[in-house]
């Protein structure tokens, strides 16, 4: 296998492969384009800003960014700068943030301006170790000390060289949802985005400087990552942002404005747009190739896309902590109601509870083995050690193998759920909605819709004498927890089911729904 030079720094990597396409388009977002030289000349002077702010090599810087020509700026002069962005999902609530600027130990914050409310709500929820905050396209006055990132770039000269890291120096984190709730710090390397495009974006997708990418999944996600950065920069492609909400509308709305050629969605976005009046005709696009991970799809949403616009979806799964996808299906070789095979470089076993492989046909745990693993969780050895083992990274989901080595997904091997392609922690949302003053006891599951995707469902005892409706207790969870966390359905019942000892059957309330499982 490919070995990586001693001095690599990813940001540079990609401004050295695209500076002969310096006038070439690297991004269109809802207000501007961004050349591929704008977008080094930008990335390098704000790498000088944090240099110049005194934020040091290896120090974190909390990203907090809508997906605008900004994100990549940031991202990318970080790297160069040798700093660690560290990405966030913009959707969560200031608590989470207040957490994770105390658990990272962010030095500095790069925030879109409409995030700057949640943000600095959070700042004074508990202790932390922010020093600098730089606003991307702030909305009104910025807090003292605060920096214009547009002015500050403007003003610094870009920083000359590139921090000399290494392929295996810390270049990022990402963080990863926990069973607890507690999301887990999840950090890589500069030489594991190089490892992604070249085992994922070039071969299977097969991109090239003619294609334009548009994903659903933001840049804060591993998915989005590679979709709207790692892969199009590795080749010269464009990419085409989004700030807003990947509703169907919104989606439609990109993909007969912009023309993108390949698309990156999730299995809950295909259905909605499938079932939208507003589904526009195979004429008005240009899609060649779309791509689907974050859930197992179904084959008959697949069926039925590829029936309307004449384009295969590619489904694949992925992790937070492998940083992309490392089964897939492929162009030429795609089996709906698949995850496909082994993406070349990356190995995959199934294995039983005593840890050896199953044969064919049986249930497994799924194990990778491949070299964009991540390093570690941040200041938690537990999971690590349970998640990072040896040279496999241990998955967290159950497959089944066909004899002809396509893998087909049958579940968590824990409790956890993922909806519309994000983990949710059940656990998470039992103790909100038991919170509610009229609620005893609560059991979250997921249970599948007509289309065959994970919705949640709680299961509520209500305290005797109390009462409570179903949107009574979603507005309750929406106001404590990220929106996406709610649950969708809600029913209420005498009891839940329960071990001698008392511990919660979810099992019980999964056959109730679905009917006994194998």
């Amino acid at each position: 296998m490919t070995r990586l030079p001693e001095h690599f720094n990813f940001a540079e990597h990609l401004f050295a492969l695209n500076r002969a396409r310096g006038d070439r388009m690297a991004y269109i977002d809802d207000h501007e384009t961004l050349s591929y030289g704008a977008l080094e000349d930008r990335a390098r002077r704000l790498a000088a800003v944090l240099a110049g702010a005194g934020v040091r090599r290896e120090e974190r810087v909390l990203l907090l960014m809508l997906d605008t020509c900004d994100w990549p700026v940031a991202f990318l002069g970080c790297l160069y700068a040798g700093v660690l962005p560290v990405a966030v999902n913009t959707l969560l609530k200031p608590e989470d943030y207040a957490y994770m600027l105390s658990h990272c130990r962010a030095r500095a914050v790069l925030v879109s301006g409409a995030l700057l409310p949640v943000l600095n709500d959070a700042m004074h929820r508990q202790p932390n170790e922010v020093a600098l905050q730089v606003v991307s396209q702030p909305q009104g006055p910025l807090p003292g000390g605060a920096l214009d990132m547009r002015a500050a770039i403007t003003a610094a000269a870009p920083l000359s060289a590139p921090a000399a890291t290494g392929p295996d120096a810390p270049g990022f984190w990402l963080y990863s949802s926990g069973s607890t709730g507690k999301p887990k710090g999840t950090v890589h390397t500069h030489g594991n985005l190089w490892w992604t495009a070249e085992l994922y974006g070039k071969p299977v997708l097969g991109l090239t400087e003619q294609d334009r990418c548009f994903s659903a999944a933001k840049l804060y996600f591993a998915y989005g990552l590679g979709n709207s950065l790692t892969f199009p920069l590795s080749v010269g492609a464009t990419v085409v942002l989004m700030a807003e909400r990947p509703t169907p509308d919104a989606t439609f709305e990109r993909w007969t404005r912009h023309q993108p050629t390949v698309f990156f969605g999730a299995p809950t976005g295909f259905a909605g747009m499938l079932a939208s009046p507003r589904l526009p005709p195979r004429s008005a696009v240009s899609l060649r190739m779309c791509s689907s991970a974050g859930e197992a799809l179904p084959a008959e949403i697949a069926q039925r896309f590829k029936a309307h616009f004449g384009c295969d979806i590619i489904d694949g799964i992925g992790s937070t902590e492998m940083l992309h996808i490392f089964l897939s299906n492929r162009p030429g070789d795609v089996r709906y109601g698949t995850t496909g095979k082994p993406v070349p470089g990356y190995e995959v076993s199934l294995r039983g509870e005593d840890g050896r492989e199953v044969p064919d046909g049986e249930i497994g745990d799924l194990y990778i083995q491949g070299p964009s693993a991540a390093l570690l969780y941040w200041n938690n050895r537990e999971k690590t050690r349970e998640t990072f083992q040896g040279a496999w990274t241990k998955s967290g989901d159950k497959y089944v193998r066909d004899a002809e080595g396509y893998y087909t997904y049958a579940g968590r091997s824990d409790d956890m759920l993922k909806v519309s392609g994000i983990y949710v922690s059940p656990f998470e949302v039992e103790a909100t909605l038991m919170q509610h003053q009229a609620v005893l006891e609560a059991a979250v599951i997921g249970t599948q819709d007509a289309d065959g995707l994970t919705k949640t469902k709680a299961f509520v005892v209500l305290k005797e004498g109390q009462a409570a409706t179903p949107d009574d207790l979603k507005a309750f969870v929406k106001e404590r927890l990220a929106p996406y966390k709610y649950p969708r359905l809600i029913e209420f019942v005498p009891e839940l089911p329960k071990t001698a000892t008392g511990k919660i059957q979810r099992f019980r309330l999964r056959e109730r729904e679905q009917g006994p499982q194998p």
